[in-house]
């Protein structure tokens, strides 16, 4: 299913094809990618949506490989640059990782040690993976918080986690992820623990910053308004599999699978006050024991007999778009 890496052909920077992810538990494993593919364009913003439990984090977490190994059954492929990332030594993924790949977690206050001053985490990390003096690395280090707007960056360096706000904490985030220069950022839902104003700061600086620096990024979210802000590209996930892509005006304007035009009908826009929201029926199925067929045909308005023969197979409607029903058109 992955789609095509670009429309002047050029080799992607990030390739996943075939990833199945399970987790082993006392019950046995459990599936929670299966057969998740597609590739990302240098200088793309794509963005993974869909509910809780879709596989939207365990994809990012396992292009870098941070399940525990003893508890995770990876099979498929990822390809970095050029380099099978599932196939690479502890040394080299440790490398990969915040150097030329870099990670936004969706709570800051956890992604910092509480022990250590920002500033300091922030050195380390750049001195890790440059050949920098101590000196460097500070004054790299207020450059970024310059970059990413923060205040006194001198005084604020110096501050331990606990002593910034929650958009403080995010935008330290986003200056420490930057610190290496990488070439793919991944956004674990960022703005979810911010309120409504600083969500829309924290967005324009994602966005402004991806500019700048020419990143790719991969951006995890459930929420609709952030993708069409943030995202040149939409992949729609469900029970593990990616079950729509385009580009994010194409699948915005026109979706094709029941489940995106359901997410497109729960969320709330201008003038609705006092209407009823048309909210998905049902709940996420267990993926312990997915239904057969579509695994969204238990709470599909479409569904029949059909739908629980097989899991679809990815339809191609239109150039850059993919789409697995069995409604969707051909092209």
């Amino acid at each position: 299913m992955t789609d095509a890496p670009g429309a002047n052909g050029a080799e992607p920077l990030l390739a996943v094809e075939g990833l199945h992810v399970a987790f082993h538990g006392p019950d046995g494993a459990v599936e929670v990618l299966n057969g998740v593919d597609f590739a990302l364009a240098r200088g793309e913003v794509l963005c993974l949506l869909g509910e809780s439990g879709s596989g939207k984090s365990v994809t990012l977490r396992t292009i870098l490989r941070l399940h525990n190994p003893k508890r995770t059954r990876v099979s498929g492929a990822v390809r970095f640059a050029g380099q099978d990332v599932l196939g690479l030594g502890e040394r080299a993924m440790s490398q990969l990782r915040g150097g030329d790949i870099a990670l936004i977690f969706q709570e800051p206050a956890t992604a910092f040690d509480p022990v250590y001053s920002v500033g300091r985490q922030i050195v380390e990390t750049i001195r890790r993976h440059k050949s920098v003096s101590e000196a460097a690395a500070w004054a790299r280090a207020v450059e970024l918080f310059q970059r990413v707007q923060i205040p006194s960056p001198e005084r604020r360096l110096r501050a331990y986690p606990h002593e910034l706000s929650g958009g403080m904490r995010q935008r330290a985030m986003i200056a420490l992820a930057l610190s290496c220069n990488p070439s793919l950022l991944l956004a674990d839902e960022p703005t979810t623990a911010l309120d409504a104003t600083v969500q829309i700061q924290i967005l324009l600086l994602l966005r402004r910053l991806q500019q700048e620096y020419g990143l790719s990024v991969i951006f995890v979210s459930h929420d609709i308004g952030v993708a069409t802000e943030i995202a040149d590209r939409i992949a729609v996930m469900y029970a593990g599999r990616i079950v729509e892509m385009g580009p994010v005006r194409e699948v915005i304007r026109a979706p094709l699978h029941p489940y995106t035009q359901g997410l497109l009908g729960s969320t709330v826009r201008k003038g609705m006050r006092a209407r009823r929201l048309n909210a998905i029926p049902g709940a996420p199925p267990n993926l312990a024991a997915l239904p057969p067929g579509c695994s969204f045909a238990p709470r599909c308005p479409h569904a029949e007999p059909r739908c629980t023969a097989a899991v679809p197979e990815p339809i191609a409607p239109a150039p850059g778009q993919l789409v697995r029903c069995i409604r969707a058109p051909l092209a």
